[in-house]
């Protein structure tokens, strides 16, 4: 079962703010990898990460033809590490996306003047540690 907890929760919800954005890990459909930061990354419920999709590049269309993802938190001062796995959702639109938008880092949604981005939500198959130990999953 995943039910993250609060240690991680207050851990991602700062992540920026910490100068520790998270690292998105996508692969196309055709299994060509892309990473990139993600500075706007929360814990959206007990199950699922969200964040604001403000650029729409290489992680964007990746996840648009293959949703697995993996987002790795790591805080060299804390000695916090995870990776989280899961199946992205892609919300341009509605209550999910708006929700999402009032809980963005303003840092973030400063980077999108326009208001263009949208909301992104990882519901979580797996959290390992960063060797690879399981320590919830949805199985």
């Amino acid at each position: 079962m995943i039910d993250l907890t609060d240690e991680m929760k207050i851990a991602l919800d700062n992540a920026l703010v910490d100068k520790v954005p998270c690292i998105l890990a996508t692969a196309s459909a055709d299994g060509k990898p892309g990473i990139g930061y993600r500075g706007s990354v929360m814990a959206y419920d007990g199950q699922s990460l969200a964040y604001w999709e403000r650029a729409k590049r290489g992680g964007l269309s990746n996840i648009q033809s293959s949703p697995y993802v993996i987002l790795m938190y790591r805080n060299p001062g804390t000695r916090q590490a995870w990776k989280f796995f899961g199946k992205a959702t892609l919300h341009e639109t509605g209550e999910v996306r708006e929700a999402v938008k009032a809980r963005t880092v303003q840092a973030e949604l400063d980077r999108d003047p326009d208001g263009n981005g949208f909301a992104v939500v990882v519901e979580l198959d797996r959290v390992e540690t960063m060797a690879g130990e399981v320590l919830q999953s949805k199985d």
